[in-house]
C-alpha cells in the first residue's frame, strides 16, 4: 500500500532544507516574542513620565491591536503577492522600527500613533510566519506548531528579561529599543535564505472523508456549509480571544499593576509578564505531545480551567508572589490556545489558502484592543485587581468555546496541489 505524504515525511524523516526552514521560522518567532517585549518593561515609565491615567494609557496601548486590526486583512494578499517568508521578514523589521518610536514618543499622541505602526506590522508579520511555520509543519507530516509559538515565548521572556534590566540600570529607552532593533533585524535577515522557496502552495478546499469526521462532528465530509463554517470559525476566534486577553492582561498591566498596586520595584515588576511567557513557553514545549495524544479541545478546555482558577486565586489573595505565580499559570493555561484555533482555522475547507488564518489573526486581535481600555476604564473607577478579573473570565469563556476543536488531534498533511514555484 502506497503511504500518504504524512506517513512518508514520518518515515523518511525531514529534509535538510525543511530542518533548515524549521529553524529559520523558529527565529522569526523568537525575533517577534522579543522585540515588543523589550518595550513592556518600559511602560510604567512611559505612563509616568506622560503623566497618564489608566484610562488614557490604556487607549494608547489599544492603538497596537487598532492598528492590526486595519492593516491585518492585507496579510493574505501580500503573502500571495510577496511571499510568507518575505513578508515575514519586513514585517519584523518595520515592527521593531514601530517599538523604537514607542519608546521616545514625547506626547500620548506619538505614543499612540507608534503603537499603531507596531500593531500593524506586527499583524502581517503574525499571518505570514505562521503562514510559512504550518507550510513547515505539513512538510514534516506532524504537529510542530506549538513550537514555533514555544520559541516565541523563549524571545518574549528573553526581552521582557532585557526591557527590565535595562529599566533597573536606567539605559535611556532610545539606545536600549535601538540595540533590540537592530539585534533582532538581523536575526530576521539571518533567517530569510533559510525558509522554504517559492510561493505559497494551492491547497485542496476539499475534506478527506476521514479528516473531516475527525474534526468537524456532524458536518458534510465534502464541504461545509456557509452557516456552518460561520460559526466555526467565529468560536476558533473566541478561543483565540481568550488566550489573546490573558496574554494582553500580561503585557499591558502586569508590571503596572506589581509595581503601583503591590510595591514592586521595577525589575521584580518585569516578573509578572516573564512568568507569564516562560510558563507558556513550556506548555508549548510539551503542547505538541500533549494534542497529539488527547486531542486539542482536551487541551484548551484544561488551560482555560487553570486560568480561570490560578488568576482567580491570585486576585482574591494578592501578593506579590502570588500574583508573579498566578500569572504564570495562566501563561500555562494559554499555551496551546492560539496554536490549535489558527491550525484549525487554516485547514477549514471553502477558503483560499492563508484565508481562514488571516481572518482570524485580524479577529482575534479585538481582545487586544478593547482589553486595554476597558480594564483601564475599570481600574480608574474602582481598582486594577478588578480591572483585571478579565483574565478568569478568558478562562471560562474558552472552556464554553473549546468544544468547537477535535476531540483528537487530526492529521497532519504535507499540502497537496500544485508545485511551488
Amino acid at each position: 500500500m502506497t503511504p500518504t505524504p504524512s506517513n512518508a515525511a514520518a518515515e523518511t524523516g525531514p529534509t535538510r532544507t525543511n530542518r533548515r526552514a524549521r529553524l529559520a521560522v523558529s527565529l522569526l518567532f523568537l525575533t517577534n516574542g522579543a522585540l515588543f517585549a523589550n518595550l513592556l518593561p518600559r511602560y510604567p515609565a512611559i505612563k509616568d513620565g506622560l503623566d497618564l491615567s489608566n484610562a488614557a494609557f490604556g487607549a494608547a496601548v489599544a492603538a497596537f491591536p487598532l492598528g492590526a486590526l486595519i492593516a491585518g486583512l492585507a496579510a493574505a494578499s501580500l503573502i500571495r503577492r510577496f511571499h510568507s517568508s518575505r513578508v515575514a521578514v519586513a514585517g519584523t523589521i518595520l515592527t521593531g522600527t514601530g517599538v523604537l518610536l514607542a519608546g521616545l514618543a514625547p506626547s500620548w499622541a506619538m505614543l499612540a500613533a507608534a503603537l499603531f505602526l507596531g500593531g500593524a506590522m506586527d499583524a502581517i508579520t503574525d499571518v505570514a510566519q505562521n503562514a510559512h511555520g504550518l507550510r513547515v509543519q505539513r512538510a514534516y507530516g506532524r504537529s510542530i506548531l506549538n513550537s514555533f509559538h514555544a520559541v516565541w515565548s523563549i524571545g518574549a521572556m528573553l526581552g521582557g528579561l532585557l526591557g527590565g534590566a535595562a529599566a533597573g540600570l536606567d539605559i535611556p529607552r532610545g539606545i536600549h529599543l535601538a540595540i533590540s532593533l537592530v539585534l533582532f533585524s538581523a536575526v530576521a535577515l539571518i533567517a530569510l535564505p533559510l525558509l522554504l522557496p517559492g510561493a505559497e502552495p494551492r491547497r485542496s478546499t476539499v475534506l478527506d472523508p476521514e479528516d473531516a469526521t475527525q474534526r468537524y462532528a456532524g458536518t458534510s465530509p465534502v464541504r461545509l456549509s456557509r452557516l456552518r463554517l460561520a460559526w466555526l470559525l467565529a468560536a476558533l476566534v473566541l478561543v483565540a480571544i481568550g488566550g489573546t486577553l490573558v496574554e494582553d492582561a500580561g503585557s499591558s498591566w502586569a508590571a503596572i499593576y506589581l509595581k503601583g498596586s503591590l510595591g514592586a520595584i521595577a525589575p521584580v515588576a518585569a516578573m509578572g509578564f516573564v512568568a507569564l511567557v516562560g510558563c507558556q513557553f513550556v506548555g508549548r514545549m510539551i503542547g505538541d505531545r500533549l494534542v497529539d495524544r488527547f486531542g486539542q479541545r482536551a487541551v484548551a478546555q484544561t488551560g482555560g480551567i487553570l486560568i480561570a482558577l490560578a488568576f482567580g486565586l491570585a486576585l482574591a489573595f494578592p501578593s506579590i508572589p502570588g500574583t508573579i505565580i498566578g500569572f504564570g499559570l495562566a501563561g500555562f493555561g494559554t499555551a496551546t490556545l492560539v496554536p490549535a484555533a489558527m491550525h484549525a482555522a487554516d485547514e477549514l475547507p471553502g477558503l483560499r489558502p492563508g484565508t481562514g488564518l488571516t481572518i482570524l489573526g485580524w479577529l482575534m486581535r479585538l481582545g487586544f484592543l478593547f482589553s486595554p481600555p476597558i480594564v483601564g476604564a475599570v481600574a480608574d473607577r474602582s481598582s486594577l485587581a478588578t480591572g483585571l478579573l478579565v483574565v478568569p473570565l478568558a478562562g471560562v469563556l474558552v472552556v464554553i468555546c473549546s468544544g468547537v476543536l477535535p476531540k483528537r488531534n487530526p492529521k497532519t498533511r504535507r499540502t497537496a496541489g500544485a508545485p511551488e514555484m
